[in-house]
């Protein structure tokens, strides 16, 4: 009974987190593709899928530590050894057969999870390298002397002048 739960949510873990990655890989290919069609869509998508992926992570810490006694605090890392420790020792439980394929799936949704950590963090280099480079541009077109005025919200408060709202026709 225990084994069949614990591999059902691993599985139910890693086809989201599978899911997650192609739908960051579609992201990653519109955002260099400058497509922003379904932008806001695809957010909401990843919203979803990741409250759906903390409940599954909730009810197999839940599997874990209702076995094996209190969570360990500290920082992530020491989190991360804990529950593969947690993991282990919950799987020795099992016999050799049960043991080998549940952790199997384990490590699979280990390495998927980095794969998406990866994805995600090479988005997020693009989009830092493209603003610098965006920001850059700003500053030699539009040199911050030539913007020494203030600049108001809609609501009237003062606001810096980093241009992120400016909208420039295609022909420059």
């Amino acid at each position: 009974m225990e084994f069949e739960r614990c591999r059902d949510i691993l599985l139910r873990e890693s086809e989201l987190v599978q899911n997650v990655g192609d739908l960051q890989n579609v992201i990653y290919s519109e955002v260099v593709g400058r497509d922003w069609t379904d932008f806001e869509a695809h957010f909401e998508a990843l919203e979803e899928m990741r409250k759906e992926l903390a409940t599954l992570e909730g009810e197999r810490e839940r599997i874990f530590s209702g076995h094996l006694g209190e969570r360990v605090s500290g920082d992530a890392d020491t989190a991360e050894a804990d529950a593969s420790s947690r993991f282990y020792a919950f799987v020795a439980r099992f016999s050799p057969e049960q043991r080998a394929e549940i952790s199997e799936v384990y490590r699979g949704l280990k390495v998927q999870t980095l794969k998406v950590r990866s994805t995600s963090e090479t988005l997020m280099s693009y989009i830092a390298a493209s603003r610098a480079t965006m920001a850059g541009f700003f500053d030699a077109a539009f040199p911050k002397a030539a913007r020494t005025g203030k600049t108001y919200s809609p609501y009237g408060t003062q606001v810096s002048n980093d241009m992120r709202s400016m909208v420039l026709n295609q022909r420059f």
